[in-house]
């Protein structure tokens, strides 16, 4: 099968096979309801759960994505366009926003799709090897990589409440792994589901997904789940590499003194159950190529198919 690129195609029915892998084949249907589950987005890229009847969908305009809806680049950074219709963002840091507008629905059970290919920066400077080496301005400890964020507000000083985030990251030596953010910048979680499943990830395209969901049960939520795919090939065939609950018990990195200085009233190991306006691909020391970006506000599955963990990791390389 040829890469996806940046023009829609025809949908047509996909499959999740046992083996955890979903390509572009076939169906699969609900156990409990016959219907199907999974099929192509706009840009032809497998769905891994269906768009939620009447909620929200935002795609990346492709050919001006600048002039996409609800979107916009901090420090309004400029883009490149590729000979392959992809684009290029040459900065050390980059945080790509996908917000909320007034009377709109904010982004809660999500899948956030996307193709990307990282690169050592061209114009690398000092202090960007300085940062690199210690802590972002953020207050996480900082390493070359891409991190798609959800539940997601404003990460400012002046409202450090707002700063929460579930964030999927794909690092550079071929790993992945989930972090969590409880408030700005004193909430940072150590990572979980951390997986070597690659030698690199520069300088190749790879698709990446994350999918952020609650989990009910008796009518309450009873955790959030956090499943990350991976198309280590560029051919639209999607294996999960990551499948984790938070139910309580991941608890931030800072002590007591700092984390409750916030003064957000929150646990230490706070679950983020609300949806957030903002959605944040965002990257670190690398030069980011991108295509075919979207944000799905998603139908979760029954409570029976949400609560079955996946233990087993899929070695893609």
């Amino acid at each position: 099968m040829s890469p996806i690129l940046t023009d829609p195609r025809k949908s047509e029915p996909q499959s999740v096979s046992q083996s955890n892998t979903i390509n572009s084949t076939n169906t699969i249907k609900n156990n409990t309801e016959g219907i199907e589950v999974a099929q192509h987005d706009i840009f032809g890229i497998t769905k891994i759960y269906p768009t939620k009847v009447g909620a929200r969908e935002w795609f990346l305009n492709m050919t001006d994505p600048k002039n996409s809806s609800n979107f916009f680049i901090t420090e309004n950074l400029n883009l490149s366009k590729l000979s392959d219709g992809s684009w290029r963002i040459n900065a050390s840091h980059v945080r790509v926003v996908v917000n909320t507008s007034e009377g709109q629905e904010k982004w809660k059970n999500v899948e956030i799709t996307g193709y990307v290919r990282l690169s050592h920066l061209t114009n690398r400077n000092v202090s960007d090897t300085e940062i690199s080496n210690g802590l972002s301005a953020s207050g996480e400890d900082e390493i070359d990589d891409l991190v798609f964020i959800s539940r997601s507000g404003r990460h400012s000083s002046e409202v450090p409440c707002d700063g929460t985030a579930y964030n999927a990251g794909l690092h550079t030596d071929g790993s992945t792994g989930w972090k969590k953010e409880i408030w700005h910048t004193g909430g940072y979680t150590e990572e979980r589901a951390r997986h070597k499943l690659a030698e690199s990830y520069l300088n190749k395209w790879v698709g990446l997904k994350a999918v952020v969901y609650n989990i009910m049960r008796d009518n309450e939520t009873s955790g959030v789940k956090l499943e990350m795919y991976i198309d280590g090939s560029n051919v639209n065939n999607w294996t999960k590499v990551s499948d984790i609950t938070d139910s309580g018990g991941w608890y931030t990195k800072s002590n007591n003194t700092e984390f409750y200085s916030a003064g957000c009233g929150r646990a230490r190991d706070y679950i983020i159950i609300d949806g957030g306006p903002n959605v944040i691909f965002r990257t670190d020391n690398t030069l980011l190529d991108f295509k075919n970006l979207s944000v799905r506000e998603i139908q979760p599955p029954p409570p029976l198919f949400a609560n079955a963990n996946l233990n087993s990791v899929f070695k893609l390389e």
